[in-house]
């Protein structure tokens, strides 16, 4: 099982327009941040895409990635879902919708503000087979879980994805740490984690909470994602515990 992180950034990005690259040094290329999102992939080439980031068709093109066979969405904010539509290319060879997967409200989000994707419009087919996750379930090839965390006055979806015996956590965009959370990430294999910057945050973890959150669910690797301007890669590589892996575009790992 494998992860590849195709975004690691905030929903500016790094640098922000206006070429404002923070604290962050222009000259290391993994300070360059597109906005989160990641695929993982088990033993048989299969693979699932977590979000559809603003950046969506620069990221696929980057690391080589032509079809998927599920989407998962974690929230309906916009750099999370608004590079949908690149997944119309993925349509063009199946006889059917792509399976996509998000929480109830989610869902009735994303079929409001993107209804010709899951509805089909003017003689186009409909790209995605949208489904309210209720339980653990199984998809091509993987089983996986999930649990709503605290994102402020929201909720974000997180989510454990299995298969070879391996386990990789996807935990964005949150501000608290629940019993369900821990229960749910308990012993996964890599955790790929919020961490925005170093000061707390009202709806996003800081590093203290990333790194909590990987101790209290006795997790074997930690990833940070989501990273602002003020998080610069070399500077939090020497800050970190051995087994935790300052996240960038284009990351990979294996479970």
């Amino acid at each position: 099982m494998k992860l590849l992180m195709l975004g690691s950034g905030t929903s500016t990005g790094v640098p922000r327009i206006g070429n404002d690259w923070g604290e962050c040094d222009p000259h290391e290329p993994r300070n360059r941040r597109m906005r989160v999102s990641i695929i993982v992939e088990n033993d048989a080439g299969r693979k699932l895409l977590v979000d559809t980031s603003t950046d969506l068709r620069a990221q696929l093109l980057a690391n080589g990635v032509a079809k998927v066979d599920a989407v998962f969405w974690t929230h309906d904010h916009a750099d999370h879902c608004h590079g949908i539509d690149d997944l119309r290319v993925m349509r063009y060879d199946r006889s059917n919708p792509l399976p996509g997967f998000a929480s109830k409200v989610t869902c009735e989000r994303l079929r409001r503000r993107f209804d010709y994707v899951f509805e089909g419009q003017f003689g186009y087919p409909t790209l995605i087979d949208l489904r309210e996750i209720t339980q653990k379930q199984l998809i091509a090839g993987f089983s996986f879980d999930h649990v709503e965390m605290p994102h402020g006055p929201v909720t974000s979806t997180g989510f454990r994805f299995e298969a070879d015996g391996k386990s990789i956590v996807y935990a964005t965009d949150f501000s608290e740490i629940t019993p369900a959370m821990v229960r749910c990430f308990q012993r996964a294999d890599i955790l790929v984690v919020d961490c925005l910057r170093r000061r707390p945050h009202p709806t996003h973890a800081n590093l203290d909470m990333a790194l909590e959150l990987a101790r209290k669910a006795k997790v074997r690797k930690t990833v940070l994602t989501h990273m602002d301007k003020s998080m610069d890669y070399r500077s939090l590589c020497s800050e970190v515990p051995a087994n935790v892996t300052v996240g960038y575009d284009g990351l990979e790992m294996a479970a």
